[in-house]
């Protein structure tokens, strides 16, 4: 039988009067709970005065909290809110059933009514004033557990949740503990989830020291899997790869290092190089792929500026690889290029590889004196020396080149034109190479020159032509630099006299279907 207004009233009357001996009077407090099942009036009422007197009642709990429970659900929108508002009240005598009401509002963040999701967000951060421990425990169960999309909004609320708290808010060792359940979160997200919840887990605090940013790229590592073998035709692995390193960029220092990343770029990436961005024809060759973006010239990027964080004793065995990949760009001089009328075509020079894999290489390098000046490596340095001199030679031909090109241009015309800002992002790349050049060429090679890669934009513009201007562009620069810098897409073109320049890259899917990096739950690809 339900219960109408008058009655919920008097029920009242008598526990407002009894004050703390209001548990002398459970049947008052049951009349209330019935009101669940009145009047729209009676229920909100009931709403009320059932998180009002819930501490006096703990054996009561469970069906007061049922009650609530009940009217969260009610076909009425505003009954829905109001008992949505009393529930942190449960919780305001006893955290106990903090987690409980947690992971109930959660699943009830998936509601179509905006004033709805207000009042659960709103709940929530109650809770999670009362006990954020508890509230964040009941989102991450349903990360863990719920369906897909529940625990997408629950993974909103956690991310906007982290960013948004201060250090009062959390303590530390509520803050481990969510490092602790998130990495079981991350054995199966997608590449959004990921990065989400690292951008969220970034902003902890106890995670701002060398130990906290070393803990961070672990994560990553362990995310990029560098125990697996790479598949240059898995392009869902190519972005997840791209991804990882993006992320871990700016966590890595001289007191963090970059060497796990590096070791599988060289060891794992580096030898199957060639197969990047291309489809297998049908006698088995291999066919660059048309209209598609340069994904090799991208990886040899964030190689390059991952090189610039590796330890010395870790990267050892990465050298050698990295020099092969080196010298498969470098090409020797070809035979009859002396010979007047010689009709043979001349070798092709991609300066964009060529500057990226030289400046990783020359930044390993230097934690390897011996690599050079052994004496079974008499041989191989012969052998780079001609390499380094042709390449040179042409290197200076395509600055001679870009120069007479960008001749008489205006600062206005070098700054606003696209083709002019791609002729000097080329001309910085061979000026770049240049620089290395002269380095690798003394004997043994020295590894003194810093330059400032040419795809990282320079904040100032130039101030005059090239071609009037009398020293070179400035190669100056602090290459180790963590800040993000805006990319020039572009492609420097190949061979000594060409001038068609070709974008960069572009962006990567990321499709949801089984949760691997590209898609729903699941492993990557």
């Amino acid at each position: 039988m339900s219960v109408d207004v008058e009655q919920l009233y008097k029920s009242f009357g008598v526990l407002a009067d009894a004050k703390d001996n209001a548990k002398e009077h459970p049947e008052a407090y049951k009349t209330i709970l019935k009101g669940v099942e009145g009047t729209s009036a009676a229920k909100r009422l009931s709403a009320q005065f059932t998180s009002r007197f819930f501490k006096h009642f703990p054996d009561l709990s469970e069906s007061a909290i049922n009650a609530l429970l009940d009217l969260c659900e009610d076909d009425d929108p505003s009954i829905r809110k109001a008992a949505i508002k009393e529930l942190p009240n449960l919780c305001k005598g006893s955290k106990e059933h903090v987690s409980r009401l947690s992971d109930v509002l959660v699943q009830l963040l998936v509601s179509e009514e905006t004033s709805e999701v207000s009042a659960v967000n709103s709940a929530l951060n109650g809770l999670f004033t009362l006990d954020s421990k508890g509230t964040l425990t009941g989102v991450l169960s349903q990360i863990l557990s719920g369906d897909d999309e529940v625990r997408e909004k629950a993974i909103t609320y956690l991310c906007t949740r982290l960013k948004t708290c201060s250090e009062a808010d959390m303590s530390k060792e509520t803050e481990e503990y969510v490092l602790e359940q998130l990495k079981k979160v991350l054995e199966d997200v997608t590449g959004g989830e990921f990065q989400k919840l690292m951008q969220a887990l970034s902003g902890l605090h106890h995670l701002q020291t060398i130990q906290g940013r070393q803990q961070l790229v672990n994560i990553i590592a362990d995310q990029l899997k560098l125990d697996q073998d790479f598949d240059p035709k898995d392009t869902d692995s190519l972005n997840r790869i791209s991804q990882c390193i993006s992320m871990a960029l700016p966590l890595c220092s001289r007191n963090v290092h970059s060497s796990p990343f590096v070791n599988y770029m060289c060891q794992k990436v580096l030898p199957q190089l060639s197969l990047i961005g291309c489809s297998e024809a049908v006698n088995g060759d291999v066919k660059p792929e048309v209209n598609q973006p340069d994904l090799k010239l991208e990886i040899l990027k964030e190689l390059s500026d991952l090189c610039a964080h590796c330890g010395a004793t870790e990267i050892q065995d990465s050298i050698q690889p990295l020099f092969q990949s080196l010298v498969d760009f470098m090409p020797l001089p070809p035979t009859d290029e002396n010979e007047e009328g010689s009709s043979a075509p001349k070798p092709k020079l991609d300066f964009s590889y060529v500057e990226c894999l030289m400046h990783s290489f020359h930044q390993l390098g230097r934690h390897n004196n011996e690599f050079f000046t052994s004496e079974e490596a008499a041989a191989k340095l012969k052998d780079f020396r001609i390499r380094l001199q042709y390449f040179a030679r042409g290197v200076q031909v395509y600055i001679k080149e870009l120069k007479t090109s960008l001749a008489g241009k205006s600062p206005t015309e070098l700054r606003t034109e696209k083709e002019n800002q791609i002729k000097l992002v080329a001309l910085k790349t061979c000026n770049n190479i240049n620089t290395l050049i002269r380095d690798l060429f003394h004997n043994p090679p020295a590894y003194k020159a810093s330059i400032n890669v040419s795809w990282k934009k320079t904040t100032s513009a130039p101030k005059a032509s090239p071609a009037k201007a009398q020293k070179r562009p400035s190669t100056g620069g602090n290459d180790n630099d963590d800040k993000k810098k805006e990319r020039t897409l572009y492609r420097t073109p190949s061979g000594k006299y060409s001038s068609n320049i070709s974008p960069g890259r572009g962006g990567y899917s990321n499709k949801r279907g089984g949760r691997k990096w590209g898609g729903g739950r699941g492993q990557y690809y």
